[in-house]
């Protein structure tokens, strides 16, 4: 279903604002009020994903914060928020450093819509690199430009859009590409995993189990954005509390393998398809609950090698049984 179109002034006023200089204020306010913990570590590629921007605006405005004495720099990636308290490595929420209360978080285009785009963006991908309209994708979703560019600057978050000369591009997804995506994860994963075992909050190992056995019940009957969630707990939210922050950033690049297989399973197999992915999932997160960061890790390179045989032999087959859908967004 397409958005409906609404009152985006207050936005685009907002948005004549440098990006910076929102940032900067939203963060200072979170400060002031609490919602952001003394201590917190700030990381740039984090808050330009909350706050669905670039790096670089993030990057100045922790710099004049840091200017105003509400961040410091400590031993350690990041910056820390105030001038008190350890290092407190979270899994920050757009609430909580403010973002929600920007123009843009108010201009926010839904999921359902970010879903279809999604999914029709990834099916071009499939077939090489094409263009993509910004102006185009807010007429056809009936939305405003920001919020069409908060589409594309999620796509791209999720390594399926990328910005060159001005323009907005799809990158390409072929089996080789889906391949190197996965190769890279499970060299990086696994690691990753087995170092944060021992700084997982019970909490955040429990809502992720908690959120695994609901969609158990339900299974196939999952909606798109509880399989995000399940992948997110995983291979996103877990991963952060690995100390070591450059296997984190690297892990970034590889989002698109697991957009990719969500997709194809359903192009490929029906909605109705079971795969035993949630069996593996919780086989890992038993053995992080059970303390044991190797057999978790092992259990996780395992499920990371199924997928990828599984995905680079639905995306061929895909490939050669499809033919690229016309998009009003998309130059062919």
């Amino acid at each position: 279903m397409r958005g409906v179109a609404g009152d985006t002034g207050g936005a685009e006023a907002a948005a004549r604002r440098p990006a910076y200089r929102r940032i900067v204020e939203a963060l200072s306010d979170s400060l002031a009020s609490g919602a952001l913990p003394e201590g917190a570590v700030l990381l740039e590629g984090p808050l330009a994903a909350l706050f669905g921007s670039s790096r670089q605006p993030v990057r100045q405005a922790l710099s004049e914060l840091e200017q105003q004495g509400l961040v410091r720099r400590f031993d350690g990636r990041g910056v820390l928020a105030g001038q008190a308290g350890e290092p407190l490595r979270l899994d920050l929420s757009r609430a909580q450093v403010g973002a929600d209360r920007t123009a843009e978080a108010s201009a926010r285009p839904s999921d359902d819509l970010y879903y279809q785009m999604e999914r029709e963006l990834l099916e071009r991908a499939m077939f090489g690199r094409f263009r993509v309209s910004e102006l185009a994708l807010a007429r056809a979703f009936s939305i405003g430009r920001l919020p069409a560019r908060e589409l594309l600057l999620r796509a791209k978050a999720a390594g399926l859009t990328e910005k060159r000369d001005a323009h907005w591009w799809t990158v390409p997804l072929d089996e080789r590409r889906l391949a190197d995506l996965y190769d890279l994860r499970l060299l990086l994963e696994p690691a990753a995993l087995r170092l944060a075992a021992e700084r997982l909050p019970d909490p955040v190992l429990q809502q992720a189990q908690a959120r695994l056995r609901a969609a158990e019940r339900r299974f196939p009957r999952l909606l798109k954005r509880e399989l995000d969630m399940l992948e997110e707990d995983l291979h996103v939210t877990l991963l952060r509390f690995c100390p070591n922050g450059e296997f984190v950033e690297a892990l970034g690049r590889a989002r698109a393998s697991f957009v990719c297989g969500k997709h194809l399973q359903q192009f490929l197999c029906g909605p109705g398809t079971t795969d035993p992915f949630l069996g593996e999932h919780a086989a890992i997160l038993g053995a992080l609950a059970a303390g044991d960061g190797s057999v978790a890790a092992e259990a996780l390179a395992e499920h990371l090698a199924a997928s990828r045989e599984k995905g680079c032999e639905r995306l061929a087959t895909h490939r050669r049984n499809a033919r690229p859908p016309a998009l009003a967004y998309v130059a062919d």
